[in-house]
């Protein structure tokens, strides 16, 4: 553990304490995070306000035809795939609920809440934790493609998928510093440990990090 807190603490220094704020409401953060599947934030924020500025609620979409859903999110990719997950998982809430709405989920606890978002068509850890951090700032740490790769190079966890990662981070990682080592080791992802050329002689981590201490018995 000290190895991991020395970690968040010098992310912290050169980043910054993210303090949590609310991305967005639980179903409009489960529609965001489903079209973010395979893109960029870009794409994925772009393809998010075709929606939102095309339909006034969400039971409008649901209600809409397949196709033209697709065609308002295309340009982010897999559209076909989204389309159907997205009306899926809006039409399961509504059937259980009576409404499209995911404000509940407050009042549960972390596990009854990530339990019932994993029962909905279409959705799987990743997403499941990102309605819960971002909308609810339940202490869950999302896994995506930055933090697997940073955090098997920097010898947090070794693992072979983001659905293990995500799932030994529950314990090893603080509760207290789950949001703002998720948008920290992102950043550091994008910026530094790329995957692709990383630029460790620019990596402050150096000296914490697995992946550049094998790089120097090499």
């Amino acid at each position: 553990m000290d190895k991991v807190n020395s970690i968040i603490t010098k992310l912290n220094d050169y980043y910054g304490v993210k303090e949590w704020s609310r991305w967005r409401e639980p179903v409009g953060e489960l529609v965001r995070t489903i079209l973010s599947q395979n893109t960029t934030d870009k794409n994925s924020l772009r393809t998010y306000a075709n929606l939102v500025d095309h339909y006034n609620n969400w039971d409008e979409l649901l209600d809409a035809d397949e196709a033209e859903v697709v065609e308002l999110i295309r340009s982010g990719g897999l559209a076909n795939v989204k389309a159907k997950k997205i009306k899926k998982s809006l039409m399961e809430i509504k059937k259980r609920e009576g409404k499209i709405d995911l404000e509940f989920l407050s009042e549960m606890e972390l596990k009854e809440a990530e339990e019932y978002l994993l029962s909905l068509n279409g959705v799987g850890p990743k997403t499941a934790a990102c309605v819960l951090i971002f909308s609810f700032n339940f202490p869950i740490m999302p896994v995506d493609t930055h933090i697997n790769r940073l955090s098997n190079r920097l010898g947090i966890v070794s693992t072979k998928s983001r659905e293990k990662t995500q799932e030994e981070m529950k314990d090893i990682i603080p509760s207290k510093d789950k949001y703002s080592l998720h948008i920290n080791l992102i950043e550091h992802g994008r910026k530094i440990c790329k995957a692709i050329k990383p630029l460790c002689s620019k990596c402050f981590l150096q000296n914490l990090c697995n992946y550049y201490q094998n790089l120097k018995v090499k």
